[in-house]
């Protein structure tokens, strides 16, 4: 993924969220329809763009693994490579093998740009010392109910690239 000519625009910055950005997060996440469960701010990244939250996104850290999670970008900010520079910096941040679930095959499309390859419920990482809600495995547990019952059009990803292959 090549994001040499991706910039901010001006007046806006990329840092680590603080407590004061908590309820913008969720506000932000809550718009988007995203999963509300485990906003935990000290895991996220934001962009900010005069003192407003325009985008933000998470990694949630498991005992196996990362979750590249709860990414939006406001909806007057989209078409402006923010989404992208964000996930960028999510995966060039990530310290351990990366995972998302996304809905629908824009989403994938999206993802798959940046080496995140589709991959079944099965192949998530679980460690038998570490087995519930606390593993990757089972938090996306849900959304694989959601997807046999419900046919919700859920695609669990695993990155590819080098870091964290």
């Amino acid at each position: 993924m090549n994001q040499s000519n991706l910039s901010l625009p001006s007046g806006c910055v990329l840092r680590k969220a603080t407590s004061a950005d908590q309820w913008s997060i969720r506000l932000l996440v809550f718009s988007a329809k995203l999963d509300p469960t485990q906003l935990n701010w000290q895991q996220f990244w934001i962009i900010e763009c005069n003192e407003s939250l325009i985008a933000c996104g998470q990694l949630r850290n498991f005992s196996e693994a990362q979750e590249l999670g709860s990414l939006v970008v406001a909806p007057v900010w989209r078409g402006r490579g923010l989404g992208t520079l964000l996930t960028q910096h999510l995966i060039n941040t990530a310290t351990q093998p990366l995972y998302l679930e996304c809905l629908g095959q824009q989403l994938v499309q999206f993802y798959s740009r940046f080496d995140f390859v589709p991959i079944s419920f099965e192949d998530l990482p679980q460690f038998p010392k570490t087995r519930g809600l606390s593993t990757l495995k089972g938090k996306f547990r849900f959304s694989q109910l959601a997807k046999k019952l419900l046919r919700v059009p859920v695609v669990f990803m695993k990155y590819q690239g080098q870091a964290n292959s």
